[in-house]
């Protein structure tokens, strides 16, 4: 797992209720990333822009951004995960925006 120090003035997280806007971040090593959904608290799930075939775990601790690489079946069962979750606790509009994430970006 990748650790990064970030600058206290840049780390403002969103709630999980804001899946409207996108969300990307700058890996070291993979360039740009893009927030697919919020997995729980603190961990969110993340893809590769361009080529959607690398995925990462990355969760904010202490000012600090944790990347850490999950195969493709981990992180479609991540998000099968979320779907059950929001589907559980009947949150329509949420479980709609992620049912279009996930036929993106696993179909």
């Amino acid at each position: 797992m990748k650790s990064i120090q970030i600058p206290s003035a840049g780390a403002t997280k969103a709630a999980p209720s804001q899946m409207t806007t996108e969300s990307y971040l700058n890996h070291p090593t993979f360039g740009l990333l893009y927030r697919i959904c919020f997995l729980d608290n603190s961990q969110e799930l993340f893809a590769t822009l361009y080529a959607q075939r690398l995925f990462f775990l990355v969760s904010v601790e202490k000012q600090v951004i944790q990347f850490e690489p999950v195969s493709r079946a981990d992180a479609r069962l991540a998000l099968e995960n979320r779907l059950r979750s929001l589907r559980r606790h009947g949150q329509s509009e949420e479980l709609t925006k992620l049912q279009a994430s996930y036929k993106q970006t696993f179909h």
